[in-house]
């Protein structure tokens, strides 16, 4: 409501203020080959300009060129442009002085430092028709613009009324009246703002329907697309869990083939442990074997000296018994000779020498004896203890060769493991640098079948899933993106048409406002000027709520009947124009342009509206300080008043300007 209320101050405002200021639009006429004229000037002064003539005079053709200046490009006389020029000639030209002298600080027009602008549109037979500004090409964008700064629209039929207008004012209806007077006053914008701005809504609902449904359609694409994900996801999952299961199945292998080093390790340790267990029972066997040889050999030393021992022994009771033998037969012999010779002289001989020689002998016999007895239990002793020493060694021998045997085995054993422990050792190098390119180690608690069997159930899953591609994540990211782009879409055009609707809102106040307050003026104008005439008359606004539907109501009553809608079908002709006419004078104040015209409103009057009206317009327009042009036959109404008066008439099919008087 205070924008509203700003509005309206601004737009009352600029009313009010431009009352003060003297606003002439036109200040010369200028046409040349156009309809009924083949030249003529026309001037034209500020406040009311009457143009009077008997009919067929050429009048309606001074306000039909000022409306092709001005840029119409279609009229009630023809529809083609170049049927305005006059017959007999190839092209026609309207000029219109216009007035750019400043209005206060500014001009109308400030590209031009001039008080004066040449406006001029020329027609070709040909059908070709341009502007000049200023004795330049321009376009109708550039005249448009430039009386857009003047404030003229000379579409608008309240602007200029060319001949039946005024009639047909009164026909139109109430929608197109309300909008015609809108563009009069200049609250055009206010009613662009509000359809602007139902544009807006409409745009938005419309968007919001449609994102609507291209969100529900996004959401069930979507809902497709994120099982496909979902299905993607597991795939992926199982693709990680594949891959974890190679990585964890090198890895296994890593293990298996480092327990088989391990139990190859052990195995040679073992056999390792069990080689020098042998060698140092081996060394210890062949020392005991060394030893029991070197004692056999000692006892063999032993047992040699004792056997030489004893054939020297033996040989001694050998020799002593051979001595015996000798000796006894000596000994009898001595005996024998002792009687028979003396054999003092031989001294060996002697008997009691040959007794001691034999007792000697025999005491030798007998302590050889003895000492080879002795010696023979010595040698048993030693041969019992060479032949234990022999069995002992035997079997040590046979010890030593079974713990060769065993050795060897063992040595071939170990060289057995040592060789597959080369090779597992390799086998495990490989393994392992294979599983060193998946990863870090990790901790293997199943074994290899088991994971072997685990990888055959997830190959199989992801079998089953062999259909879904990594194409679905970009699709599910692509849809869920655009759904959550157009789920913000949608809240953010559930915000624009809040406050669209608000917007709406606050401009239908303002339009409505300013409407109102206009019409509650021009009603109290109206009402005014009809008493003048003894009719009664009212100005409402219809359908206020639909600006669609909003229309302008004009009532009127006469000869004391009740006001009704001013219509072609309730009124007179003289009626219709009276209140058409009263109601054109109530909005004159409000009129944002310089220049209003009006074609014979006059035609069908009685002669005391006819001078009453023109009473009316003269006062108002001359309050007003604008530019008004009036088309009458009956110039007389204005003889009294205090008007620009133009008269003209056709002479020899030529319209000329005959009179111009204050």
């Amino acid at each position: 409501m205070q924008l509203s209320n700003c509005l309206i101050s601004r737009f009352f405002l600029c009313c009010i203020s431009s009352r003060g200021i003297c606003l002439v639009l036109i200040r010369e006429i200028i046409v040349e080959n156009f309809m009924s004229y083949d030249y003529a000037r026309v001037p034209l002064k500020q406040g009311v300009n009457v143009i009077g003539g008997p009919n067929g005079a050429g009048k309606s053709s001074l306000l039909l060129a000022i409306s092709v200046g001005l840029g119409q490009t279609s009229t009630e006389r023809s529809r083609k442009l170049s049927d305005l020029i006059r017959w007999g000639q190839d092209q026609a030209r309207v000029t219109l002085i216009l007035d750019n002298t400043k209005q206060g600080n500014r001009r109308p027009e400030p590209k031009y430092n001039k008080d004066q602008l040449f406006l001029t549109r020329l027609l070709r037979r040909d059908g070709k028709y341009w502007f000049e500004l200023e004795n330049r090409v321009a376009s109708k964008q550039d005249i448009e613009r430039l009386l857009g700064k003047f404030g003229v629209d000379p579409d608008n039929m309240l602007i200029i009324m060319h001949q039946n207008m005024v009639e047909q004012f009164s026909v139109l209806n109430n929608i197109d009246k309300l909008r015609m007077v809108e563009e009069a006053v200049g609250l055009e914008s206010f009613r662009e703002n509000v359809v602007a701005a139902k544009t807006k809504l409409t745009r938005i609902l419309t968007q919001e329907e449609s994102v609507s449904k291209l969100l529900e359609q996004a959401e069930q694409t979507l809902n497709y697309w994120r099982d496909q994900y979902e299905k993607f996801q597991e795939k992926k999952q199982l693709q990680l869990k594949r891959q974890f299961l190679d990585r964890e199945l090198v890895w296994a292998e890593v293990e298996r083939r480092e327990s088989i080093v391990k139990n190859l390790q052990t195995n040679f340790n073992r056999t390792q442990q069990a080689l020098n267990k042998i060698e140092d029972e081996r060394q210890a066997l062949t020392g005991e074997i060394d030893g029991q040889h070197i004692e056999q050999q000692t006892l063999k030393d032993e047992l040699k000296l004792m056997f030489e021992e004893r054939l020297s022994l033996e040989r001694q009771v050998a020799q002593n018994q051979r001595q015996l033998s000798l000796v006894e037969p000596l000994l009898l012999e001595a005996e024998h000779l002792k009687s028979l010779t003396d054999i003092n002289q031989f001294k060996l001989l002697r008997p009691e020498n040959l007794k001691k020689l034999l007792e000697i002998s025999q005491q030798q016999i007998e302590k050889t004896t003895k000492q080879i007895t002795a010696n023979q239990t010595v040698m048993q002793r030693l041969e019992e203890s060479t032949n234990k020493i022999t069995t002992k060694a035997f079997d040590k021998r046979i010890t030593l060769a079974l713990l060769d045997s065993k050795q060897s085995r063992a040595s071939k054993e170990q060289e057995t493991t040592e060789n597959s422990l080369k090779e597992a050792q390799e086998n495990l190098n490989i393994a392992l640098t294979q599983a060193q390119t998946t990863g870090e180690r990790i901790a293997v608690v199943k074994s290899t079948n088991e994971i072997q069997a685990e990888m055959g159930l997830t190959d199989g899953h992801l079998g089953a899933l062999s259909g879904v591609s990594e194409e679905i994540e970009r699709q599910y990211e692509s849809y869920s993106k655009l759904y959550f782009e157009l789920k913000e879409k949608v809240q953010l055009v559930a915000e624009n048409r809040e406050k669209t609707l608000e917007e709406v809102k606050i401009r239908m106040t303002a339009w409505r406002t300013v409407i109102e307050q206009l019409l509650e003026r021009v009603n109290l104008e109206y009402q005014r000027i009809m008493n003048q005439t003894l009719a009664t008359g009212e100005i409402q606004l219809s359908s206020a709520q639909d600006i669609t539907a909003a229309g302008l109501d004009i009532y009127v009553g006469f000869k004391g009947s009740k006001p009704v809608t001013l219509n072609a079908y309730t009124q007179s002709g003289g009626e219709r124009t009276t209140a058409t006419m009263g109601f054109l004078l109530a909005l004159q104040q409000h009129v944002r342009s310089p220049f209003r015209a009006v074609d014979e409103y006059d035609i069908h009057m009685d002669p005391k509206n006819r001078e009453m009206i023109a009473k009316v317009l003269v006062a108002m327009i001359k309050d007003a300080t604008s530019q008004y042009v009036v088309i009458t036959p009956s110039q007389i109404t204005f003889a009294q008043q205090d008007a620009n008066v133009i008269t003209v008439q056709s002479l020899d099919g030529k319209s000329l300007v005959r009179e111009v008087a204050k």
